[in-house]
């Protein structure tokens, strides 16, 4: 309770303090190469091991605690669920239509019907499979920049 409590305060005051960007998590060097995320998308299998630097829209964003947010290239196309690395930190909740850049790494896996059910309810949209399992690709940010 004590780090969530300290998570909060830290969102609050560096959201004060950043203007018109609200920094997350490590800092994205400003000289930082940003592959366009329609590319990331294109080959995920590519960004699984190493970080990139990509941009894109906030679609959505956890309606319980900005402990995730979904990101598109550009409005109408599809996008990467992104959570962020150690659950140290999160966005704020009205993210919605705000541009992202981040830094990471693609993870691929498999949902249970469970875990699908869940994100569904805090709002993530999901390709399903006939069981209620989901594919997911999702975005491991290790740093996050939002402007408005």
């Amino acid at each position: 309770m004590k780090k969530l409590a300290l998570v909060v305060l830290l969102s609050v005051a560096t959201t004060a303090l950043a203007g018109d960007v609200v920094k997350r998590g490590d800092a994205i060097p400003a000289d930082a190469k940003v592959t366009p995320l329609a590319q990331v998308l294109d080959k995920p299998e590519d960004f699984t091991k190493t970080t990139v630097v990509t941009d894109g829209v906030v679609k959505a964003a956890c309606k319980q605690a900005g402990c995730w947010m979904e990101i598109v290239p550009a409005e109408g196309k599809d996008g990467v669920r992104v959570t962020f690395k150690d659950y140290g930190f999160f966005v704020p909740k009205d993210s919605k239509g705000m541009r992202a850049k981040m830094a990471g790494v693609i993870e691929i896996k498999t949902l249970s019907k469970e875990e699908a059910d869940h994100l569904e309810h805090e709002g993530a949209t999901l390709k399903r499979n006939e069981d209620g399992t989901a594919r997911e690709l999702s975005f491991v940010a290790s740093g996050v920049e939002l402007m408005k």
